[in-house]
């Protein structure tokens, strides 16, 4: 059985390396994750076996991911598995989806065209239950949602660095 993949393309008018820095920088990565909620990024360490630990403040409460690189290529690729954590960044299931599932493979690559930078993510689970895959299978119709609107972020972001 083939797994279900979530793809997300994008393409910025900035330089690959600019965009990459928007990526792997904490003080711009927390300007565009997380639309809609405070992101506070208490640890940001972009290489192989290195974590990347966030927290979405909304609503009173906190939301918690545990990120760890399985890939650096600067500035082409990241590769990382992505879970949602407690608040001692232990993997944990999704409180508001029990079924999501614990960890995603998220393939991020960065690709020069010209003047502008191709950008495209890809979700998979990975170590996933029949549930988990299930799951994640009926939410990726709307996963576009608040991955577009950080992408739009993300693209003010860069206008912004770009004076």
């Amino acid at each position: 059985m083939s797994l279900p993949e979530y793809i997300l393309e994008r393409r910025f008018n900035a330089p690959r390396e600019l965009v990459w820095k928007t990526w792997t920088q904490p003080e711009l990565l927390a300007r565009w994750y997380g639309p809609g909620v405070e992101t506070v990024i208490h640890k940001l360490d972009v290489q192989p076996g290195g974590l990347w630990l966030n927290e979405m403040k909304f609503g009173g409460g906190s939301h918690f991911q545990r990120v760890e690189y399985t890939e650096v290529v600067e500035p082409e690729k990241l590769v990382w598995l992505h879970s949602v954590s407690d608040a001692d960044w232990e993997i944990s299931a999704n409180p508001m989806m029990p079924d999501w599932p614990r960890t995603l493979l998220t393939t991020v690559t960065f690709i020069q065209a010209g003047d502008q930078t191709e950008v495209r993510l890809i979700w998979t689970p990975h170590e996933a239950s029949e549930a988990e895959i299930t799951c994640f299978a009926g939410a990726i119709s709307g996963l576009d949602k608040g991955w577009g609107k950080g992408m739009e972020m993300l693209a003010n972001l860069l206008e912004e660095l770009q004076g």
